[in-house]
């Protein structure tokens, strides 16, 4: 295990240097020249020139990418452009909230989808499979803008269950208040393609020979299902949930923004507008190292779930 750990770790290295290159490009050849974003239109040539000298962006490429690896390395991004504040700072007090949105929806996407896909799977056929099916169909046509609007409507003002925005800084309150909003709206758009793709992998276990071979020995179904299936189903469970991982980060973005919930999404959508490169050059690298941990991560779950697999 420590072996091949080691050797993902070093095949990282590559990817990150792919990466690193790639944002610093596109930053660097392609983005608008930031000298003149920070100056604005009333700016003079003679104060671009004092901007482009600050930021070092009147050295060479050479050395501007120096720089960046090293603000990657030491996590010195220095301060955003827009508010002046550190980007280390933007990111240790905005994440939390983020966390705090995208943890619950992430455990109750999979606790959900598995056994409801594990349920009908074992029904095929039936009515209730067929219903379900429908729903989940209908469910995943709708923006997911529908289920917010509709939600702040219904749930907020109408019935006046749930603040439609606010946060505090006590993490129990904002569980317990504002986010119980967002995170259901959130699961009821996740849990509907999860439940179809988890059923389909029950399906194609449920079709193998060794389930009939544990049900001629008499097993009874709750062991095939729970015992044998579902254990063989996690390989690719786990696989669609590590993928899902960085999609949820992304996509809570959307719910902050909606919600009014100080995270990191609000902040990155705000540096896009107004070309605060600093947080969105930090957040890409950043995103883009989460998604290879993600992946070792899946990896080493596949050999706690099933012994059988072999790490190489």
């Amino acid at each position: 295990m420590l072996a091949y750990l080691i050797r993902r770790l070093w095949q990282m290295i590559p990817t990150l240097i792919g990466v690193v290159l790639l944002v610093f490009v596109l930053f660097h050849f392609f983005g608008g020249d930031p000298a003149e974003i920070l100056g604005g239109l009333n700016a003079t040539a003679e104060q671009i020139a004092a901007i482009r000298q600050q930021l070092k962006l009147d050295e060479p490429w050479y050395v501007q990418l120096w720089i960046f690896i090293k603000q990657i390395a030491t996590f010195d991004w220095g301060r955003s452009w827009a508010t002046n504040e550190a980007v280390s700072n933007l990111f240790a007090t905005r994440l939390p909230a983020t966390l705090t949105v995208m943890i619950p929806i992430l455990l109750l996407d999979t606790m959900l989808a598995i056994p409801i896909a594990l349920g009908v799977a074992y029904v095929r056929g039936s009515l209730t499979d067929r219903s379900l099916m429908v729903v989940t169909t209908v469910a995943l046509s709708i923006s997911f803008l529908v289920y917010i609007i509709v939600g702040q409507y219904l749930f907020g003002f109408q019935f006046g269950w749930f603040p439609v925005q606010g946060w505090s800084d006590s993490t129990w309150t904002n569980l317990t208040t504002y986010v119980p909003l967002p995170v259901m709206l959130a699961v009821l758009v996740g849990v509907s393609p999860q439940t179809r793709l988890y059923r389909s992998f029950f399906l194609d276990e449920l079709g193998h020979d060794y389930v009939r071979t544990a049900r001629a020995k008499g097993l009874t179904e709750r062991t095939v299902l729970f015992k044998h299936v579902l254990r063989n189903a996690m390989i690719p469970i786990l696989t669609n949930v590590g993928l899902a991982l960085p999609s949820i980060f992304v996509g809570s973005f959307l719910i902050e923004v909606f919600f009014s919930i100080p995270g990191l999404g609000r902040e990155v959508l705000l540096a896009v507008n107004r070309s605060d490169y600093p947080v969105i050059q930090a957040t890409t690298v950043y995103l883009a190292v989460l998604t290879m941990f993600i992946n070792l991560a899946t990896d080493i779950l596949y050999k706690v779930v099933d012994p059988r697999v072999v790490l190489k």
